[in-house]
């Protein structure tokens, strides 16, 4: 199997992820503008991999399946350190708990689908793990903005303009909060459909 260009782009996140998480932790000027950008960079890869991929006749099992672990590892990365980085207004006790949710959630749905491949059976993601992971890149982005928009352009709001930085950070605070109950229905509906496959 050759690496695609597709491929290229799909394994760029995990890279991405790391260097991300790195300037998550770093107080520089310009650290939490960077981390930012690279994050939005990085999740239009997971669009543009697909596009490329479908474009150019490329698709193949390698990449559904790299698209796909890849996906997880990058955001549950980013969503650990987010909680690591108070990112959460003091609500980081919370924000792991819903965190452990989304954690077992892939576990439960990755070991459901081990279990179908042992059968001959593939469980394809369904439009809600899609809406989910969309909430969650949409949670990383709005958090890393907020932080993005206090640090490195914080000085050019006045006092009665902080609000806005202060809207950012509880939006993105809901939207984590929303990925977080899309991540357990998503499990539900997969356990209704695909269940069997470890009940019987």
């Amino acid at each position: 199997m050759r690496f695609t260009l597709a491929n290229w782009l799909t394994v760029s996140r995990v890279p991405a992820m790391f260097a991300i998480v790195w300037l998550m932790d770093r107080d520089f000027s310009g650290a939490a503008t960077t981390a930012f950008w690279l994050f939005i960079a990085a999740a239009l890869t997971d669009w543009l991999d697909g596009m490329i991929a479908r474009a150019r006749g490329e698709v193949s099992s390698f990449g559904r399946f790299m698209d796909a672990v890849i996906d997880k590892v990058m955001v549950i990365g980013l969503m650990i350190a987010l909680v690591n980085g108070d990112y959460f207004l003091g609500y980081d006790a919370f924000a792991m708990m819903l965190l452990l949710c989304i954690l077992g959630r892939e576990f439960v749905v990755s070991g459901m689908r081990m279990a179908a491949a042992t059968k001959g059976l593939v469980v394809e993601a369904d439009l809600g793990g899609k809406v989910k992971t969309f909430v969650q890149l949409n949670a990383i982005g709005w958090l890393l903005g907020a932080r993005m928009m206090a640090r490195d352009f914080g000085h050019l709001f006045s006092t009665a303009d902080k609000w806005i930085i202060s809207v950012i950070q509880y939006a993105g605070m809901g939207l984590y909060f929303l990925s977080a109950i899309l991540t357990i229905t998503s499990a539900i509906s997969y356990f209704r459909r695909h269940g069997h496959v470890v009940l019987e």
